[in-house]
């Protein structure tokens, strides 16, 4: 679910996945990128939000 989010609102996904600053941060920087390049620099932004998700599913599947 968060991986669909992502396409559409990465800073939020990443908010989502447990890192609240990082998502805040995110934000701020994406809103201008989009706005200033015309959505030029948001696959960067779906790709940091797909590892940050993913990251996040494999460190919690190694708590053994």
């Amino acid at each position: 679910m968060l991986y669909l989010l992502a396409l559409l609102l990465p800073p939020l996904a990443i908010l989502l996945a447990g890192r609240p600053i990082l998502g805040i941060v995110i934000f701020f920087i994406w809103l201008p990128a989009i706005l200033l390049s015309g959505g030029l620099g948001h696959p960067i932004f779906i790709l940091l939000a797909w590892l940050i998700i993913h990251e996040r599913s494999t460190r919690w599947l190694s708590r053994d």
